[in-house]
């Protein structure tokens, strides 16, 4: 009986140390190193750490709405917390990823996204993200909470499904781990799962949520994949913001 609970706790700790090792990884919340953190398996918590985000930054736009401020001063506002709670991890990855498919020669491209001077097509793609995700996020007027929870749910499960269908194209850097520490299916249906119960709060919309989701995170990878080739640290940051981007711009059909 001992050692079946020392193994329970074990397995628990395990856990528990995996999924503070994804909230360390993929936001700016300072955690303690002496918690243990383990980053080896971290890809398989992102849906659920975006759920995370986005449940935070639900409640603060209520709050916000509480002290009635404007819906496009609060969508602002909200989108820059965004920016700042995963400390502009993605948005550098899209921003690369933009700078090296503005090259015209395919074998520069990797090249130019190791780079870290931000060019003229990386900062329009970076201004692009963050005026499409106000704006559309102030069209939103009802259940803007779950409009967050659902699209940094499904852009996350965007990123496994990347990581898990492509082939990754640096021997080393910071997407590597992510690739090798892939477990499947269990780690691309646990973020379906849990993006899947996100959408499911919606009620009869979230069939039309989960679809919209689905599709916009695949089809992200997918086109990714067909310019580079497979993917990179960059372009798994790219997938996660164009796919939030998109999302939000779909909800606004059904929460306008």
């Amino acid at each position: 009986m001992r050692s079946i609970t020392q193994s329970v706790f074990r397995r628990a700790q395990s856990i528990t140390q995996s999924l503070l090792g994804a909230v360390a990884f993929y936001t700016a919340i300072p955690l303690p190193a002496c918690w243990g953190l383990d980053f080896q398996r971290v890809a398989r918590w992102a849906a659920l750490v975006g759920v995370a985000i986005g449940g935070i930054l639900g409640a603060i736009d209520l709050l916000l709405a509480w002290s009635g401020m404007p819906a496009l001063t609060r969508s602002a506002l909200v989108v820059v917390l965004w920016v700042w709670m995963t400390g502009g991890l993605h948005l550098d990855g899209a921003i690369d990823t933009a700078d090296g498919l503005a090259v015209l020669d395919p074998q520069r491209r990797l090249t130019v996204m190791r780079d870290s001077v931000v060019g003229a097509f990386g900062a329009i793609a970076g201004a692009a993200i963050l005026v499409l995700k106000t704006a559309a996020l102030s069209e939103i007027s009802t259940s803007r909470w779950l409009c967050l929870m659902a699209a940094a749910s499904w852009s996350r499960w965007g990123q496994v499904a990347a990581i898990a269908f492509y082939p990754y194209l640096h021997r080393e850097g910071t997407g590597r781990f992510h690739k090798d520490g892939l477990q499947l299916p269990q780690d691309l249906l646990l973020g379906l799962a849990v993006a899947l119960a996100v959408s499911g709060a919606a009620g009869w919309l979230g069939f039309a949520i989960a679809s919209g989701g689905a599709a916009t995170a695949l089809i992200s990878g997918a086109w990714l994949y067909r310019c580079l080739g497979g993917h990179t640290g960059d372009t798994y940051g790219a997938v996660v913001e164009w796919t939030e981007v998109m999302v939000l711009c779909w909800l606004t059909c059904w929460f306008g």
